[in-house]
């Protein structure tokens, strides 16, 4: 196991939590060091293109990112073609569902573009889609927007806000095959609870690159479940600020990556307002020569932000040899007020004495490992909270498995 530890920071050492890690390298797998380089971006947040140099792969945002598989989505090559993405919206009785112009007023409340991928999908989408919960609205079922991707180039926007005290759970499905850049807004309003699901289960030779921006009002809380499968290159930037103190995030992620692949997760959570929580938990499992994972967790405790309570873990799993990971998870403290503050990242292969106990009670070394790979996997599941879309996720974690064992 490549697990490295520093000393804690005074505040997580207050709050009881783990300390915080350091860096260390075994083989292909890498855990980066703490630092606040990757909160910060090479230009200044930017709803304009021509705002943004082109990047080369030096600068820090980038240089995890296989710039050349990204089909020209970076350096403004890619113009939209072919029927791109066809995306559908099914809602219960009371929600509204509507597609709007770029001059529509709701677009970019959640949050600017943070680099020149993000900029270039508000700068070329044609339509943005607007679901709204009203306020005091209780969903019992879920609402379910499907993205797939129909061939070509495609650029695109959605907006899911809830009014004060709604309560909703959304689920969006990606698959086919497409090269497409978005932005995701998710605006809730005082009070509210809003769930969300991204599945990420493309073809194999889709790219896939999105910045998701949450804006969480007064006592509102917020649940990202992103569960990453399939795709060539998949790309995705979660964000939250809060706009009012009493907000709460959930960020869940879980990931397997294939010979090949690059899956890239990179997180902000900006606690800007006082007396806020976040929490984070971020798990992957890697197979096949090339498969490359990157996730990148920066937590921001600014000045004015007491009473912050926030924690990040990443957890990785290399079921082959020729996988890698970079797992960089980074703390900024501005204000020694706060309830609690940590982080923990690690990267392994098999536990050789889960292995031993389970074979040494009967179960055969394939299924042994099943089982292991589905334990580490299950808490996150779990958050999903839709049967279906667990059943569906843990028979594709199942045919992963298979490959492995195959």
């Amino acid at each position: 196991m490549a697990d490295a530890q520093n000393s804690p920071t005074l505040e997580s050492a207050r709050a009881g939590r783990p300390p915080a890690v350091g860096s260390t390298t075994a083989g292909s797998i890498a855990v980066a060091a703490e630092s606040t380089v990757a909160t910060r971006m090479s230009a200044p947040p930017s709803f304009d293109v021509a705002d943004f140099p082109v990047p080369h792969g030096r600068e820090e945002e980038w240089r995890f990112t296989p710039l050349e598989r990204l089909r020209g989505l970076h350096d403004g090559t890619a113009d939209a073609t072919g029927a791109g993405v066809k995306v559908a919206v099914d809602a219960p009785e009371g929600v509204t569902v509507e597609t709007v112009g770029r001059d529509d007023p709701r677009l970019g409340r959640a949050g600017t573009p943070v680099d020149r991928v993000a900029a270039q999908a508000y700068s070329a989408f044609e339509q943005a889609g607007i679901v709204t919960v009203p306020k005091d609205t209780r969903l019992t079922e879920p609402i379910r927007i499907t993205v797939h991707g129909e061939g070509g180039v495609g650029y695109a926007h959605q907006i899911v806000e809830l009014g004060a005290f709604a309560e909703a759970l959304v689920v969006i499905d990606h698959t086919g095959d497409a090269v497409l850049a978005a932005n995701v807004e998710y605006v809730l309003g005082d009070g509210a609870k809003l769930t969300v699901v991204s599945v990420q289960d493309w073809d194999d030779k889709s790219v896939h690159v999105a910045q998701h921006n949450a804006l969480i009002g007064r006592d509102a809380t917020f649940k990202s479940v992103i569960v990453t499968f399939g795709g060539d290159v998949v790309r995705l930037h979660p964000r939250v600020t809060y706009a009012g103190t009493g907000g709460e995030a959930e960020l869940f992620g879980l990931y397997f990556t294939d010979a090949g692949q690059h899956q890239e997760h990179r997180l902000l959570v900006d606690h800007n307002v006082p007396h806020c929580k976040s929490n984070v938990v971020y798990k992957g499992a890697l197979q096949g020569e090339a498969a490359h994972a990157v996730w990148i967790g920066d937590v921001l405790i600014e000045a004015r932000a007491e009473g912050t309570d926030t924690y990040e873990m990443n957890r990785n799993l290399v079921l082959t040899d020729g996988a890698r990971v970079d797992s960089v998870p980074n703390l900024e403290i501005e204000t020694g007020e706060i309830v609690g503050a940590g982080h923990a990242s690690a990267t392994g292969r098999f536990d050789d004495e889960q292995l031993f106990y389970l074979m040494a009670r009967g179960i055969q070394e394939q299924d042994a490992r099943r089982l292991v790979v589905r334990g580490f996997f299950a808490e996150l599941v779990q958050q999903i909270g839709i049967a279906d879309i667990e059943e569906r996720l843990l028979a594709r974690i199942e045919q992963e498995l298979e490959a492995a064992v195959a």
